[in-house]
């Protein structure tokens, strides 16, 4: 059972919060109180309006959706999860910020098989789950359908090439970009193919520091491309991507970090 925190605390966080237990889902998720308990275990858990997703009126490309969750509007964020209640993988990725070195921000594309909640859940220092989300409307077998690399006989031949990108801020925080080819295949296409996908980006400073780490799931669409806001030394003239996929595969990627405007260039990852 979800934690609920005692009558007697409530006056100790602002009102717009409503516990998940307590109240009905604002989105009237048939699957919710399944998904909560397993996500969240009895942990506490908010309906919070400051957790922001954001996603399409229109869905185009059902394998392609682009989705941003941001939970900046919150203190102390030590991890930020997006869920899709209706899809066969619920859990889609998992950033961790490393403390001081990146906000609780990301923005991806996703795959989805059918008209979805779509909700980003971030866990602040008190133990605490701030959930925010959309209905997605569509009209899915996103999730289904084999990856596009697929149709290529040479895919293998740029399997994990990168590109990149910086854009640094006089605040002090930095927009990263990076893109990776894969096929990200989800185990649930009539070709049998079995689940491949890049699962782990750690994104380092130039000296190694860490400053985020990216976990994904089968969800995250065919050639992940990925933007974070990191909040990288100014000494760093690069950002350093290790990733690995769950078939052991291993990508690392450098992508220029100076003030300027910078891009890095095509490389092979494997």
């Amino acid at each position: 059972m979800l934690r609920i925190l005692a009558a007697a605390l409530l006056g100790l966080v602002p009102a717009h919060l409503v516990y998940a237990e307590t109240a009905a889902d604002p989105l009237q998720s048939p699957v919710w109180n399944d998904l909560a308990r397993k996500t969240f275990g009895d942990a506490a858990v908010v309906f919070d309006g400051r957790v922001k997703v954001t996603v399409p009126a229109i869905v185009e490309n059902q394998a392609q959706v682009p989705v941003s969750a941001d939970a900046r509007g919150l203190a102390n964020v030590e991890r930020l999860i997006v869920l899709t209640d209706l899809n066969p993988i619920q859990h889609v990725l998992t950033i961790t910020p490393a403390q001081s070195k990146a906000e609780a921000y990301i923005s991806f594309r996703l795959k989805i098989e059918q008209a979805t909640p779509v909700r980003a859940a971030a866990l602040t220092s008190d133990g605490v789950w701030h959930v925010g989300g959309v209905f997605l409307e569509a009209a899915g077998g996103g999730c289904s359908s084999p990856a596009m690399a697929r149709g290529d006989a040479d895919w293998t031949a740029t399997l994990g090439n990168a590109q990149g990108k910086v854009w640094r801020q006089a605040d002090g925080t930095a927009r990263l970009r990076l893109r990776v080819r894969h096929p990200m295949d989800t185990g649930l296409a009539k070709d049998n193919t079995p689940a491949f996908f890049i699962e782990k980006f750690d994104v380092k400073g130039a000296s190694g520091d860490p400053l985020a780490t990216v976990e994904m799931f089968e969800p995250v669409a065919e050639d992940p491309t990925i933007t974070l806001s990191i909040k990288p030394a100014a000494s760093d003239a690069s950002i350093n991507i290790d990733g690995r996929d769950n078939n052991g595969n291993i990508y690392r990627s450098v992508v220029p970090a100076p003030w300027n405007q910078s891009a890095l260039t095509t490389t092979s990852g494997h």
